[in-house]
């Protein structure tokens, strides 16, 4: 049994093979099948299972604590267990936990299986990006997976109202069970480990880029978890219906699809210093909108923007980390970062919710958004100079790479 869903693991898989690639894209959407969906989710939270707005907000942030706090254990131990045993672990406890969530109302009760339900989400997120950190072409593979996850986040927003009215909360929640469930088929094609990557070289840049970067990811996040958390409850609030508000987020989602697919198409070719530059100073722009009152028009107008623009940055800081190490140890700790930063998000978004209401919400994330690109500068900034010092190098071939 274990060895059918396990492959032959003495025999190292080809991470750029098809097959791979196809794997690891569909663990990865797994991975945040709950998460994409979170507006939805904590809607369900509140409408389905009656609770209160702050407390399905922690609910939310249990959750995303629980695969923050996965990421980081692999950031410690990736390199020294079989990455496939892992992925089946992972499976076999988000079916748990999402069946065991089931009937659940008890505010304590769920917030520990939702947490659960996170330690699983996390192995799948972790893992999967850490593997298409270590392919050849990172900043493609990166958005390829989070263009499948926002086509999947933008279906799910779409039909969540529905889904309730049909078969309620329980009926969704069997739904994430069961897509766990079809996880364990895929395992055997993916790489078990990293270490046939491990001996390629990487360029050497100061740690203190490499920190700086790492934590202009967090702090990105935070700034991500705090809008997403309360962005389907931000549109009831401009007058405008539950399901109108999901068919705006669905549309976002869409669009978020194009940002991810501008690093399918382009890589590094335009470099990454402009790319992210530009979209992180326009996420900032696309929640400051959300504020003052906004109408259902601003409204739509800020979720696209946001979406659009949150979603063409993430392969390009991912794909920046990659520069670090070819092993893919500095990827697993840039995710470790993401998701503790989506973990925190929703988490302060709660407590500022209880003083200031969904406007100082968004003020603090705009904040933290240019924060975030401050501190991301010098790393960008860094690689960009190596990589044009390779270009000008006598004896490179080739079209030249204008890197970040």
């Amino acid at each position: 049994m274990m060895h059918m869903l396990l492959g032959n693991r003495s025999r190292p898989m080809d991470v750029n093979s098809r097959r791979s690639l196809v794997a690891i894209v569909y663990l990865a959407v797994i991975g945040p099948c709950v998460f994409i969906v979170q507006p939805g989710f904590v809607q369900g939270l509140v409408e389905s299972v009656g609770l209160s707005e702050q407390q399905a907000g922690y609910i939310a942030s249990a959750e995303v604590f629980g695969i923050a706090a996965t990421t980081i254990l692999l950031s410690l131990i990736a390199t020294k267990v079989s990455w496939r045993i892992f992925l089946c672990g992972c499976v076999a406890l988000g079916v748990a936990a999402n069946l065991l969530s089931m009937n659940q109302t008890d505010f304590e009760a769920l917030a520990v299986l939702r947490f659960a339900a996170g330690l699983c989400s996390g192995g799948l997120i972790s893992l999967t990006f850490t593997m298409m950190g270590i392919s050849a072409r990172p900043d493609r593979n990166f958005g390829l997976i989070i263009v499948w996850v926002l086509t999947y986040g933008g279906i799910g927003l779409l039909v969540m109202p529905t889904a309730y009215g049909l078969v309620g909360m329980n009926g969704v929640l069997a739904f994430f069970a069961l897509f766990h469930l079809t996880g364990l088929a895929f395992i055997r094609s993916v790489p078990d480990s990293g270490q046939a990557e491990a001996a390629t070289t990487a360029p050497d840049f100061h740690p203190t880029t490499r920190r700086m970067s790492l934590l202009a990811i967090l702090i990105y996040n935070i700034a991500i978890g705090i809008v997403w958390a309360y962005l389907f409850l931000v549109g009831l609030e401009t007058g405008m219906d539950e399901q109108a508000v999901a068919n705006a987020l669905t549309v976002s989602q869409f669009l978020g699809v194009g940002g991810a697919f501008f690093s399918v198409l382009f890589e590094t070719r335009l470099g990454r210093l402009w790319p992210l530059v530009l979209s992180i100073i326009g996420t900032g722009v696309a929640t400051w909108l959300l504020t003052g009152g906004a109408a259902p028009l601003e409204f739509w107008v800020a979720v696209c923007g946001f979406n659009l623009l949150w979603n063409l940055s993430m392969p390009y800081l991912l794909g920046s980390l990659s520069d670090y190490d070819a092993s893919g140890h500095t990827v697993v700790h840039g995710v470790s970062m993401q998701m503790l930063g989506l973990a925190i998000g929703p988490f302060v978004a709660a407590r500022i919710l209880g003083m200031g209401g969904y406007d100082a919400v968004n003020l603090t994330a705009v904040v933290l958004f240019g924060a975030a690109l401050l501190v991301k500068l010098p790393g960008l900034v860094a690689q960009r100079v190596h990589h044009l010092a390779r270009d000008a190098e006598p004896g490179a071939v080739g079209i030249p790479d204008p890197g970040p």
